[in-house]
């Protein structure tokens, strides 16, 4: 007959009621992470608040025409979701290079690419999702200089290059 998707846990089934999905409120954000100067982020699901192990996500707000400090994040990816607002990404070993992304747009961070946040947007908060591919919130602050004119980058995706 059909299958048995339970999870013996090596004690018997699995309790899904404790051990199942869990639900975060968006207004219990946790803002006890590793910060930047510039952003402001809040954990939303990581092992304290929610029994992940390989994954961390959470919220990112930049302030009207804040830039974050330069940083990277060690060996994790991280993919960005904008949500509200125009962010602008520069990253490199001088942040030389640019690109920018709106609402509905994902964001690629490979690991250890220096790399800086920035809100586009004079007058709008720039809101985002963040995920990243551990549970340590490892933010490595960077102390360069971004050159003036940075090189405009437009991301084409390998299924589609012009």
């Amino acid at each position: 007959m059909g299958a048995d998707h339970s999870h013996d846990d090596g004690h018997g089934k699995t309790d899904w009621r404790t051990h199942g999905v869990k639900v975060i409120p968006g207004d219990s954000l946790d803002p006890n992470t590793a910060q930047t100067p510039g952003m402001n982020r809040a954990a939303a699901i990581n092992r304290a608040r929610a029994g992940a192990e390989k994954i961390w996500a959470g919220t990112v707000h930049i302030h009207p025409d804040a830039k974050t400090g330069a940083h990277h994040h060690g060996d994790l990816e991280s993919i960005i979701y904008v949500v509200k607002g125009r962010a602008r990404m520069r990253w490199g070993e001088h942040l030389e290079f640019v690109a920018e992304a709106g609402p509905g747009d994902f964001i690629f961070v490979p690991p250890y690419v220096p790399h800086q946040e920035i809100n586009a947007s004079p007058d709008e908060t720039l809101e985002c999702v963040l995920v990243r591919s551990g549970q340590d919130p490892v933010v490595v602050n960077l102390d360069i200089e971004p050159v003036e004119k940075p090189e405009a980058v437009k991301w084409i995706d390998p299924i589609h290059r012009e």
